[in-house]
């Protein structure tokens, strides 16, 4: 939208209801209707809980229903791109997640997507006090802009008398987890000791766990913000990635759209790269500090150069740890699966890194191609092992040309295989590089828990040996351990 347009320039049409028999809400007590909205400005939010792009649009809606909560109303229309986000207890489980507190309604059949023809994840739709549609914008608003113009038509309105300020029967879907919740990527912390670093996202923490998965100390203080210092004050927002040496555990902090260290020795945390807001594409080198990144969503580290899954700009970047200067490996900011050269190919919302240096190679799970992909190192060329598209995925093992996943989001190396958290398929995956073919890990594992509950959205995994896995069960708020040779799987943590 820009500065000089306001929704109020296009024609009168009269919203469609989006009141409909079969279509699930979730934060309100029963379904809502325009009629039931009268007199408030009406922002009907279009997105998928997979979209990043959708994740970056609450920060700016959450303004808006802050500065107005009883003159505007929100409403969420989920309308899916994968068929694992149509399930209702996928969706009820991702609200609480982002912490989405509006009206939620799940579009499964798109009916609501097509009656006011939007094209694209995410569009904000704008309908008036009197029920008129009066415009909508595709893509990330930029938050100030988007109040402004909201500040605008809320004073007009109030001043024509045809606003019916009054607030909305909220009850949020709300799950806090346990010991953790919400968990993203786990990764080993290298020593003579064995300990295990974990992003606690759900937390707003980094949770260090000795090899009986047992908590030994957490950091930051557990409310979400962007603060350095001591482990206990030390603040941090969503995060999902890390990776560690002996000394630093290096933490991608997504909400914060940061990279972070904690040493070790002191627990101080400090910022290695990012302003806090929303980046661009990052074409060229640049001071890391001053780097707007976006999204972060996984690490790797390689001697002095951590990698970054720079999810929001589907961009892998490489840091200099100590020139401080930050630089795009693969990537240039196109949103699709197209191999070649780092600096043309395209990437789609990348979200897990783990590094072969064996064969000094840098796989990824590209999200929202439902792929796994590489980076060759020694000529920053990229590659796809399993994955055809963006609208392309499945649960199907076999041959990498015929395999499919449906949004995987951990990955890790062992000798000759490439494992991977499929999150949406709700399991871990296993690629023979030898052979390329795709299986389950669990193939009838026997469960040693007294509850013994499948996998929900994992979406870390890493490999302990050649006999130990452990995956990240996301949205069951703990982690696995799987012993392959015993084929058997527990409750490691959580």
């Amino acid at each position: 939208m820009s500065e000089s347009e306001t929704p109020l320039e296009t024609p009168r049409v009269r919203a469609p209801e989006i009141g409909r028999d079969g279509l699930e809400w979730f934060n309100v007590e029963k379904p809502l209707s325009l009629k039931d909205l009268r007199g408030k400005l009406v922002i009907l939010d279009f997105w998928t809980f997979c979209c990043i792009n959708c994740m970056h649009v609450l920060p700016a809606l959450k303004k808006v229903e802050a500065a107005y909560p009883d003159e505007v109303a929100v409403i969420g229309v989920h309308s899916p791109k994968f068929a694992a986000e149509q399930r209702p207890e996928n969706l009820k489980a991702a609200i609480a997640r982002y912490g989405v507190e509006h009206p939620v309604v799940n579009d499964i059949s798109f009916q609501l997507w097509r009656e006011y023809a939007v094209r694209a994840w995410p569009t904000l739709v704008f309908i008036g006090p009197e029920g008129h549609v009066l415009g909508q914008m595709a893509g990330e608003p930029d938050s100030e802009r988007l109040l402004t113009a909201v500040s605008e038509l809320v004073e007009r309105w109030d001043t024509q008398g045809v606003l019916h300020p009054c607030p909305m029967d909220i009850s949020p879907e709300r799950d806090f987890g346990g010991e953790f919740a919400f968990p993203g990527k786990i990764k080993p912390v290298p020593g003579d000791d064995r300990f295990w670093a974990l992003a606690d996202a759900g937390h707003h923490q980094i949770v260090l766990l000795d090899d009986d998965g047992e908590e030994v100390v957490r950091f930051g203080s557990g409310q979400p913000g962007f603060a350095d210092g001591p482990a206990e004050t030390a603040q941090f927002n969503a995060p999902q990635g890390l990776i560690a040496d002996e000394e630093t555990i290096y933490v991608a902090d997504t909400g914060n759209h940061a990279v972070r260290r904690i040493d070790l020795s002191s627990g101080t945390v400090a910022t290695l790269a990012g302003t806090g807001e929303r980046g661009m594409v990052v074409h060229e080198e640049e001071p890391a500090l001053a780097a707007a990144l976006a999204s972060p969503w996984d690490l790797e580290l390689d001697g002095g150069v951590l990698y970054i899954a720079n999810a929001g700009t589907h961009q892998i970047l490489e840091l200099d740890i100590d020139a401080r200067e930050l630089r795009p490996l693969a990537g240039n900011g196109g949103e699709e699966i197209i191999d070649g050269p780092g600096h043309d190919a395209q990437l789609a919302q990348p979200s897990g890194l783990a590094l072969d240096r064996d064969s000094n190679a840098l796989y990824f799970a590209d999200s929202e191609t439902s792929s796994v992909r590489a980076v060759t190192l020694s000529d920053r060329a990229v590659h796809t092992l399993v994955g055809e598209g963006l609208f392309e995925f499945g649960a199907e093992n076999g041959p990498f040309e015929l395999a499919r996943m449906q949004h995987p989001l951990g990955i890790a190396v062992t000798t000759g295989e490439v494992l991977v958290a499929d999150s949406y398929n709700h399991k871990a995956r296993v690629l023979d590089l030898a052979a390329r073919r795709v299986r389950d890990l669990d193939d009838g594992f026997e469960c040693m828990d007294d509850l013994c509950l499948p996998p929900a959205e994992p979406a870390g995994i890493w490999a302990d040996g050649p006999d130990r896995v452990l995956l990240v069960d996301t949205n069951n708020h703990r982690v696995l351990e799987y012993l392959l040779t015993e084929r058997t799987y527990r409750t490691w943590a959580g």
